[in-house]
């Protein structure tokens, strides 16, 4: 499985791609962040996302999108350039026909670290280690969109089979009340 992990923002989208299946070593493709100039106008910011993202899609192809679910905040400007950026990749996704996920910042921390409230420091640390790199991924948004693709990469196959049997329980009920 290959996903392209996003950490969203609107001066430093940061993006990985990481490689491989649960239980298995896995693999670092690509990492990178998209910058725009925080002096910018908003649309030529958002458009530069974009051009960033696809770059990364055309480049990596993933099989999957995992994005960073924004979450509140108290500064209402930052989760509101957060949303945004966090838009663009989806929107650059669904274009392709890419399955996205999205984790919360506590779920991906859970995943990489053991514990929802890890630091950025111990993010970057596991990371590095999970993908045997020589130091962690610079900046911080970098490591924080590896992350999110080794929680994807960890949680999609629970996931996909606990949809599987919901699926399966609406199934059985619907064929009951006919």
């Amino acid at each position: 499985m290959r996903v392209l992990g996003v950490d969203p923002g609107l001066t430093r989208c940061g993006v990985g791609v990481v490689e491989g299946v649960a239980g298995r070593p896995l693999t670092m493709i690509g990492v990178g962040v998209v910058r725009t100039p925080a002096d910018a106008e908003l649309g030529h910011r958002l458009v530069a996302i974009e051009r960033g993202i696809e770059e990364w899609l055309d480049e990596h192809r993933p099989e999957f999108v995992a994005v960073e679910r924004v979450f509140s905040q108290h500064n209402v400007r930052t989760v509101m350039g957060t949303a945004q950026a966090s838009a663009v990749a989806m929107l650059c996704a669904a274009r392709r026909g890419i399955p996205v996920a999205l984790h919360t910042p506590s779920e991906v921390k859970a995943a990489v670290t053991g514990s929802g409230r890890a630091d950025k420091a111990q993010v970057g640390a596991m990371v590095t280690r999970l993908l045997r790199l020589a130091a962690p991924p610079k900046p911080a948004d970098a490591a924080d969109a590896l992350a999110l693709a080794i929680c994807h990469i960890w949680r999609a196959p629970a996931q996909n089979r606990l949809q599987q049997a919901a699926a399966q329980h609406a199934s059985a009920l619907k064929g009951r009340t006919r």
